[in-house]
């Protein structure tokens, strides 16, 4: 988030000065590239430096100059997860950490955040890239990421589970029944909500897939729409693609059972099983 904030702000202040990134590194003998990796957020840890020289060029008064370095500062900071190196890829989990809302929509699994750590495990020797060696590694890596709903100012956080997830068989019958009563214990925290949609719905607008919309404390901070692919990542944060995201939670809500029946429903299918 600080880097994408800082990003903003570098491009903002580029413009006002009314220079070109083909200026800007011929002024300070950089790259293009260099100057666009900043302006996009790709560069993982800008020097203080180069930020400095920047600024100079651009002839940014003196508390705007503090706010841009406080960033830098910021963004050069470790975050808990870059200790998962292979585990993690992207910016998805730092994004994630730093949300004040969480939206999901899971059609097929239970999303991660609510994952216990053997229907985890099962998961991930389902996948195609499954290593023996890695496995509590990443099982780890994904309880950690859990703590943000216990922390304290946690994210507002509403998970959407359509009922194939919840009776797809994922491990014995022991570790099913363990994930449904760890749906069921969020139940009291205010800050979470689960609600699953019937298969008696029929089709819904979520049967495109898995996405997950994250919001910020920050009104100047972009909403980001993500979506997690076999290959790929994907971060949407156009307008007209947030609005469709949203229109796409909004009718998602409307087809699953309230909160309450939802807990009623999972206390029920642990009965069956």
């Amino acid at each position: 988030m600080r880097r994408r904030r800082l990003a903003a702000e570098l491009r903002g202040l580029r413009e006002a000065a009314g220079l070109t990134m083909e200026e800007v590194a011929q002024s300070l003998d950089m790259s293009r590239a260099t100057i666009s990796r900043l302006e996009t957020g790709k560069t993982a840890r800008p020097r203080p430096r180069d930020i400095r020289d920047i600024l100079d060029l651009y002839r940014a008064e003196d508390a705007h100059r503090e706010a841009v370095m406080d960033l830098v500062r910021g963004a050069r900071e470790r975050g808990w997860w870059e200790q998962y190196k292979g585990v993690f890829t992207g910016s998805y989990v730092g994004l994630e950490a730093e949300a004040s809302s969480i939206d999901t929509f899971e059609p097929l699994v239970i999303p991660g955040l609510l994952q216990t750590s053997a229907y985890t495990a099962e998961l991930i020797r389902a996948s195609l890239s499954y290593d023996p060696a890695e496995l509590d590694k990443r099982v780890e890596a994904r309880m950690r990421r859990q703590e943000i709903l216990r922390r304290p100012n946690p994210p507002r956080y509403r998970a959407i589970i359509d009922e194939a997830a919840l009776l797809r068989p994922v491990g014995d019958t022991e570790v099913m029944r363990d994930q449904l009563r760890k749906l069921i214990d969020t139940h009291p925290l205010e800050h979470v909500t689960i609600q699953v949609i019937p298969m008696s719905v029929g089709p819904h607008v979520g049967m495109w897939g898995q996405f997950v919309i994250l919001g910020f404390p920050d009104p100047t901070d972009q909403n980001v729409v993500y979506i997690e692919t076999p290959t790929d990542n994907l971060y949407l944060e156009e307008p007209v693609h947030l609005e469709r995201y949203n229109l796409m939670m909004q009718r998602l809500v409307t087809n699953a059972l309230g909160a309450d029946a939802s807990i009623a429903y999972l206390s029920e299918l642990i009965d069956r099983l």
